[in-house]
């Protein structure tokens, strides 16, 4: 045992090196368990949904195989006498905590979006709802973006010829990927006009649905059969929009045909009862429709019915309209008035007369 604890294994370094390297490692998981679980029983003690709860939960994971890199790093440090390491030890000492760093922000950054998340749900506005993700997804690559400069700053890179490398190829790469970058301008134009949001029902050129989700380069937007369409956000700053959604109250709009067989006083009773049912039907608002006897039709005599449901949600429009055409029939048919449907008469000349002239 004494030889194997003597014994060289790598340089200068012995088997009670090795030994006091693998005990600092256990060291440092047991201090690491138990750190996470006092972190866990004070975490439980926070509200849920608050930013000390974020932080304490996203120590959970990084903290344990922090301590456990730390106590290695540290008792190689203490062990290594050579030059074998110690050259590069700084660097090695570097790389060893850059992972649980980013690990750790990374869970940071997701724990907190999610509490964003949480209570842009419970706000009236959907601007946040469809910002979350946004912020989520930038955060996330700068985070990485950051970590690989330091990876090569750390590793004798030169990091401003790195970015002025980027600058240029980023000139190449800006006119190859024009479509990606004009999506991305078209996503801020969005996020700032706001001509919808999520939850919207909205008519973009040939496209309708509800919009779903806004992306940094695309808009998704659920149609009404439930199939998905992705739209260019690029194209949404040049083609109009059509949002269903910012309606105040929907438009009724329709010509209600009675027969010919109605004199002109009955057609005037007529129109002033269907003006009546009009402006008594509940959901259709009061005193600012526009109801007149309008053409003689090819088999009807028409009356023009031109008002607004109070609530413009799709089901409550439909039922109100049902309402207002019902009080229509009860009231013409109290009259005596038919409802016309499309005739057409043939007049036959007699045989008689046609071989008299022949």
């Amino acid at each position: 045992m004494d030889g194997f604890l003597d014994q060289k294994i790598a340089g200068e370094l012995s088997g009670q090196d090795l030994l006091i390297v693998l005990a600092a490692s256990f060291g440092g998981w047991v201090a690491g368990s138990a750190s996470e679980m006092v972190v866990r029983a004070v975490a439980k003690r926070v509200p849920e949904r608050s930013v000390r709860r974020a932080v304490l939960d996203a120590f959970d994971g990084p903290l344990q195989w922090f301590a456990v890199a730390a106590s290695t790093a540290v008792a190689i440090d203490i062990v290594v006498e050579a030059a074998l390491l110690k050259g590069w030890w700084a660097q090695a000492f570097f790389l060893i905590f850059l992972p649980f760093v980013l690990w750790f922000a990374l869970r940071l950054n997701g724990k907190l979006m999610d509490l964003w998340a949480h209570r842009a749900d419970g706000t009236d506005s959907t601007f946040d709802d469809q910002l979350v993700p946004v912020v989520r997804t930038g955060i996330k690559v700068s985070l990485w973006v950051v970590a690989a400069l330091l990876l090569v700053q750390n590793m004798g890179g030169e990091v401003g010829s790195l970015l002025a490398g980027f600058g240029l190829g980023g000139l190449a790469v800006a006119m190859a990927s024009k479509d990606t970058i004009a999506n991305l301008f078209g996503s801020v134009v969005i996020f700032v006009d706001r001509p919808f949001v999520v939850g919207d029902w909205v008519e973009i050129g040939e496209h309708e649905g509800v919009v779903e989700e806004v992306g940094l380069r695309v808009t998704r937007i659920r149609t009404f059969a439930k199939s998905l369409i992705t739209v260019p956000n690029s194209s949404l700053t040049t083609t109009a929009i059509n949002n269903w959604s910012r309606m105040h109250k929907r438009r009724i709009k329709m010509s209600v045909g009675i027969t010919y067989d109605a004199d002109a006083a009955l057609v005037e009773r007529a129109v002033e009862v269907m003006r009546e049912v009009m402006n008594d039907t509940e959901g259709v608002e009061s005193g600012t429709g526009v109801l007149y006897f309008e053409a003689f039709g090819s088999s009807s005599l028409d009356i023009f019915v031109y008002c607004f449901a109070d609530d413009p949600d799709w089901e409550a429009f439909l039922a109100a309209r049902q309402r207002l055409l019902l009080g229509f029939m009860r009231a013409l048919s109290d009259l005596g008035v038919e409802l016309a449907f499309p005739t057409q008469t043939v007049h036959i000349a007699s045989q008689a007369a046609a071989a008299a002239q022949a």
